[in-house]
């Protein structure tokens, strides 16, 4: 395979503020391109351009490693830093193994990596890991991780190869043991960047497509237009095609961006986006009102429901020059995932989505969870905090387990008056997300964003978290306290 020039996106000339500025840039932290692309994106272009320098060596401590469970339950598990090193991690999925439910996967923007992206394996509930570096075609990599088993405990990684351009993944049979040679998932449809790619496999053993693999992206052309798609493996990653193909955004007018997968019992694929307003020359989201977007496909990913706007939500504003907007009181891009679940338990809420996104509030980012009972025709929408938590809430996710609990996990800054560190929440709905339960902090200690590695300028893009079992969900969370971001699992026990 030839390899492809680096892309040089035909909007950086129509950028002068941040061309003509990128020293102040730097000296007030926000050294990223303002641009729509997700945020490993961008940090690798920054630390391949020189913008950034990563951290040298600063002799952090191996943490003992406290055990996988807490008693008497209910109880907050342990905080395990996952792969302590000097160099920031951030941007972090986790999975579990049906098959197994003390195996765990986890991926990051790791910038110890050549590939800037590493996954870590636990077989032991997450009390000890074992590390690697994703092995992309073409050396280079540019994060955005994805993480997934199959109901046979086969392991999948992927993550973005911008020099392709296109989606690589991996596959393990031994939890992490030895991988696959990297190979393409997801193309280029049009000879431009692929971004913001999300990995799941169907592990319902009742669905005619059980353990297919989905992944969706965001395809940029190179006049910066963008559509969304999802792409298919019915053999294990043998083969891949591609089966939605979302309608073309043209830019600046507007951007689809941040795409998410959940599968019914029955194989049903159900797939979320965000679809924003841009304004000025450049286009910018930042401060607009997004439309949440749902389609989905009943026959394994060859063909979907016409998409349709589902709701709206108001995004932060843009104060750091940031596309999407701007974690308040910082220099931290944010963005907003509708993230989506679907109930499969035989309970009486089976069938129900939810989705799980912030909504500007005008002052604060407040974490709200949408519930459609009749395959996302309507929804009604809840906060998750209570309303005396006026504070950021943010890097929102959402699972659903065998029992119908819906488990929502977020970063929270309500323990900070100045409303700047923040801490990991966690919270429960046992009646189809009608009122959820008291919310709980699972940090040992709040994060100061200022402290992520890149001088306060990005601390990923996402979360992530994971049932195992019926009463433990697990959550994987960007940390700060070591000094430079980290990932970190922790969790509760119900």
């Amino acid at each position: 395979m030839t390899k492809a020039s680096p892309i040089i996106h035909p909007l950086l000339i129509a950028l002068p503020l941040f061309l003509a500025t990128i020293a102040d840039a730097q000296t007030t932290g926000f050294p990223l391109e303002k641009l729509p692309y997700s945020g490993g994106i961008l940090m690798e272009r920054a630390i391949r351009d020189g913008r950034v320098h990563l951290p040298e060596d600063n002799a952090l401590l191996q943490r003992l490693l406290p055990a996988e469970t807490c008693s008497p339950v209910p109880c907050v598990l342990p905080n395990v830093d996952v792969f302590p090193s000097s160099a920031p991690v951030n941007e972090v999925p986790v999975a579990v193994n049906h098959k197994n439910i003390k195996q765990l996967l986890t991926g990051s923007n790791d910038y110890n990596c050549g590939t800037l992206v590493g996954f870590n394996t636990s077989n032991d509930g997450g009390a000890t890991w074992s590390h690697t570096c994703f092995s992309s075609i073409n050396g280079k990599g540019s994060g955005d991780p994805g993480v997934a088993y199959d109901l046979k405990g086969n392991a999948y990684i992927s993550a973005i190869d911008d020099r392709a351009p296109a989606i690589d993944f991996q596959k393990s049979t031994n939890n992490g043991r030895s991988w696959s040679p990297p190979a393409v998932a997801v193309p280029s449809l049009n000879g431009g960047l692929t971004d913001k790619p999300w990995l799941e496999v169907d592990t319902n053993p009742t669905s005619r497509f059980k353990n297919s693999l989905y992944i969706s992206i965001t395809q940029f052309d190179p006049n910066g237009d963008t559509q969304i798609t999802l792409t298919h493996s019915h053999d294990g990653g043998k083969t891949w095609k591609v089966g939605f193909v979302g309608p073309l955004r043209i830019f600046p007018g507007s951007i689809d961006q941040f795409s998410d997968i959940a599968i019914g019992a029955d194989g049903t694929v159900y797939l979320t986006w965000l679809h924003c307003p841009t304004t000025g020359s450049t286009g910018d989201c930042g401060g607009t009102t997004a439309t949440m977007y749902l389609t989905r496909s009943g026959d394994g990913g060859k063909t979907w429901t016409r998409p349709h706007a589902i709701f709206k939500a108001a995004l932060a504003p843009d104060t750091c020059n940031a596309y999407y907007g701007c974690l308040p009181n910082t220099m931290e891009e944010i963005i907003d995932i509708p993230v989506i679940a679907v109930d499969n338990s035989k309970g009486a809420h089976k069938g129900n989505l939810y989705v799980a996104y912030y909504n500007w509030t005008g002052t604060y980012m407040k974490m709200m969870v949408a519930t459609s009972t009749n395959g996302g025709k309507s929804w009604t929408r809840k906060p998750v905090a209570p309303a005396s938590d006026k504070h950021d809430q943010f890097f929102q996710w959402i699972n659903v387990n065998d029992d119908g609990v819906v488990g929502v996990t977020w970063m929270d800054r309500r323990n900070d008056p100045a409303n700047i560190n923040y801490e990991a929440f966690g919270a429960f709905s046992t009646n189809g997300g009608t009122s959820f339960t008291k919310n709980v902090d699972l940090s040992t200690a709040p994060s100061n964003p200022f402290n992520d590695g890149f001088g306060g300028g990005f601390i990923g893009d996402y979360t992530g978290n994971g049932w195992a079992g019926r009463n433990r969900l697990y959550i994987s969370f960007t940390d700060t306290t070591a000094g430079v971001d980290q990932d970190f699992l922790g969790g509760y026990m119900r």
